[in-house]
């Protein structure tokens, strides 16, 4: 997607001589040679470590029984230091790809063995821990290899330890367990910058956000939906302000930052505006009067404007979701206030003329980022 968009900006300044075609091609040629750029090679082979680890493993589970026991157990540790010594001699050779491969290949063996030795020894634990110890595991190799494709299998291992806990204990708070997942998004988030893995800070910031959702799903109420929504307004103030200490490292992480925590805000908004449709006031004659739905309706569009304010020049991201979040509360709105008095026929009326004047608002904003930008074009 960048890559497409840089070729086509591009060509915009070569033809606003802007920038010579050499210089262009030099440009795109840096670009397309950066190891973290797009490669649908490491893509396939990253695919071909997993589904080869899969075989292994499925492999020497249906055979287990017929190896004597001191054979399983020097197999499995010879096939672990095996992978990741191929690995250690290929990245020397500077044959990254194959290397990523073999590195995936070695964890999933270190996941699959602790598996098998504990069904060998019939070791005590559950299937939690081990998924914290695989994790870890991961965490180390992706350290001492800088491997953005590890750092990339530590995020999903961390997934499934999510997934594991969901299955098992969804309305259980089970000992220190819930508290993992935003350990795990700190280690993650730290990885990233320290291998330079940087699409995989999205699994991170994703798991935050369910994390933090399941939390309200354990406690339910509109005290925990205001600060579910204040949270992330607090968070993304503290990324986007100019005058936060967090900001200028916020900004090295690119957009992510600001967006999950302006999205973590408009979950919280949605959860708030949820909670009063169900009855929370129904015995408040705040509900009767509005007001509730007023205050809530306010913060929301005041959060998408700062929103916009703070971040929506150089965050396209959190641009477009502050928009949606504003249009989706100007027609509810009218929805619950206008279309009750006038009929459908006036909802739909009063509706457009919204939106219509909505879009203006939008086309302006946009016209003034641009002009900031230097760029000067229209929209």
């Amino acid at each position: 997607m960048y890559r497409g968009r840089l070729e086509r900006d591009l060509k915009i300044w070569v033809d606003k001589g802007l920038v010579d075609a050499s210089t262009a091609k030099a440009l795109l040629r840096e670009y397309d040679g950066r190891e973290t750029s797009f490669s649908a090679g490491r893509v396939l082979a990253i695919i071909a470590a997993v589904l080869l680890g899969l075989a292994i493993l499925l492999f020497i589970s249906a055979n287990w029984e017929a190896l004597p026991r001191i054979v399983r157990l020097t197999g499995l540790v010879a096939m672990i230091w095996a992978f990741y010594l191929a690995s250690a001699y290929l990245l020397a050779q500077g044959r990254s790809i194959l290397a990523s491969g073999l590195l995936i290949l070695g964890t999933l063996s270190f996941g699959g063995a602790m598996a098998l030795v504990g069904q060998m020894y019939n070791l005590s634990g559950d299937e939690l821990s081990m998924m914290v110890v695989w994790f870890v595991a991961a965490c180390v190799v992706a350290a001492l290899f800088r491997s953005a494709a590890q750092v990339g299998l530590a995020g999903f291992l961390a997934w499934a330890f999510c997934g594991v806990y969901l299955w098992e204990h969804f309305d259980q708070w089970y000992g220190i367990m819930p508290w993992i997942p935003p350990l795990m998004a700190v280690v993650l988030i730290a990885l990233v910058r320290y291998a330079d893995a940087p699409l995989a800070r999205h699994l991170a910031y994703l798991m935050l956000v369910g994390w933090l959702t399941w939390l309200f799903a354990r406690h339910e109420g509109l005290t925990t939906a205001i600060l579910f929504a204040a949270l992330g307004m607090v968070a993304f103030l503290v990324v986007s302000i100019s005058a936060s200490p967090l900001m200028p490292f916020a900004r090295t992480a690119g957009a992510a930052p600001a967006f999950y925590a302006f999205l973590i805000a408009s979950i919280g908004f949605f959860l708030v505006h949820a909670e009063i449709s169900n009855g929370s006031f129904e015995n408040n004659v705040w509900v009767e009067d509005k007001v509730p739905l007023i205050v809530v309706a306010a913060a929301t569009l005041v959060g998408s404007v700062v929103a916009i304010a703070l971040s929506g020049r150089d965050n396209g991201a959190v641009r477009y979701l502050a928009y949606f979040v504003f249009a989706c509360e100007i027609l509810y709105l009218a929805s619950e206030t206008i279309g009750s008095i006038i009929g459908t026929a006036g909802f739909f009326l009063v509706a457009g003329v919204l939106v219509a004047i909505a879009a203006w608002l939008v086309i302006q904003l946009e016209r003034r980022f641009s002009n900031n930008g230097g760029q000067g074009t229209r929209v």
